[in-house]
């Protein structure tokens, strides 16, 4: 059985990493943390790790940037592993991250969907096959109360099929400004708001006379919070280091 706390419980992601737990036989939250400390099951909810009466089994994150440190601090203190799925990072924060997986186990990836990481690998192999004669174009669609763009998810496949391609692309947030022909190493990456849509995130190759789209669509956040708590069972066995979805895609 595996102990959880959830960071952010109070969240709405929070709360829906509690609602997957409860659907399951294999692990149980022991704890919340969150600023917002009104109980809403049966764990108690406290305001910083430091507070907790027991080392967990792994803690969940789905706070907020500026709550890393004491996060962290906390888990390289008790040597706790750490699912960190909260976004919006910045690239400090990342080499932070990078630098505690040196001495605990951290899950950390942009999207803990098992699907969009599906969408990855799908990505980088139609990268590795296509090579430089189809035009790559990356188009996200989130919720209107989403506040940074591109989304980190957008950016993680960017960045996947960036380094299939040795890393000699650039990517282009914005064309209405730029007077020009576009250029084959350039990865256009554009951003949607609008509504309650959760999460949409397609992948365009597009060649002479053909197009070939790859695309993922979530319908809710639940899951993003069965992939994260799939991350902690995951996690809680494995020696220091820096894990993401695609080491539980690799296991299927």
């Amino acid at each position: 059985m595996t102990k959880i706390v959830i960071s952010g419980a109070n969240g709405k992601m929070g709360k829906n990493v509690y609602s997957c737990i409860t659907q399951r036989d294999d692990c149980v939250v022991s704890a919340g943390i969150d600023i917002n400390t009104d109980k809403y099951a049966d764990f108690e909810i406290y305001k910083s790790a430091k507070e907790l009466p027991e080392k967990p089994d792994v803690i969940i994150d789905y706070s907020h940037p500026s709550c890393l440190d004491s996060l962290l601090e906390y888990c390289l203190t008790t040597g706790t592993p750490v699912v960190l799925a909260t976004t919006g990072y910045s690239d400090e924060q990342i080499t932070q991250i990078k630098k505690a997986a040196e001495q605990i186990p951290v899950f950390f990836s942009w999207n803990m969907s098992l699907g969009i990481n599906l969408l990855v690998q799908l990505a980088k192999k139609a990268t590795a096959i296509l090579g430089d004669q189809f035009d790559i174009e990356i188009i996200e669609k989130h919720h209107n109360q989403k506040i940074d763009a591109p989304s980190g998810t957008a950016l993680m496949i960017a960045n996947a099929i960036n380094e299939t391609r040795s890393n000699e692309m650039k990517y282009v947030y914005d064309r209405h400004s730029r007077r020009q022909k576009r250029e084959p190493e350039e990865i256009g990456i554009h951003a949607v708001r609008g509504g309650t849509i959760v999460g949409v995130h397609e992948v365009m190759f597009c060649g002479n006379d053909e197009t070939i789209t790859i695309s993922h669509s979530a319908a809710s956040k639940a899951v993003f919070a069965e992939g994260s708590v799939n991350a902690a069972v995951f996690i809680k066995s494995q020696p220091a280091g820096i894990y993401d979805m695609g080491n539980i895609v690799e296991s299927k």
